[in-house]
């Protein structure tokens, strides 16, 4: 139960805690951009099952692999991608916790 509050809170309000602590004139716009990370979840669509409550998305699906990451981390230095790159990163810390919490479950 644990890591299901921490992995949807880390999707759902982190996104807006930031938007609201750190952009001030744009809140409502970085919010949604922020909560728009989520789409990266699309590449879920290509593996077989779509969902399994133990697998690690984490350098399994396309969009959540290492060099994904690397590019996120890019977006920090490029200003009009900024925002993208924090909501995506948000998104990857979200499932990297749920990969760690999972290894707990599993007795690791």
């Amino acid at each position: 139960m644990l890591r299901f509050f921490l992995h949807y809170g880390i999707h759902f309000i982190i996104p807006v805690v930031v938007g609201l602590l750190f952009f001030k004139n744009n809140q409502k716009r970085v919010i949604l951009i922020l909560l728009a990370a989520i789409l990266i979840d699309l590449d879920h669509l290509l593996a077989d099952p779509i969902f399994d409550p133990h697998r690690c998305s984490i350098n399994y699906h396309f969009l959540h692999q290492y060099w994904a990451v690397a590019v996120y981390i890019l977006f920090l230095l490029i200003k009009p991608l900024r925002i993208w790159g924090i909501g995506l990163l948000i998104h990857i810390l979200a499932d990297w916790t749920d990969c760690l919490l999972m290894g707990f479950e599993n007795g690791m």
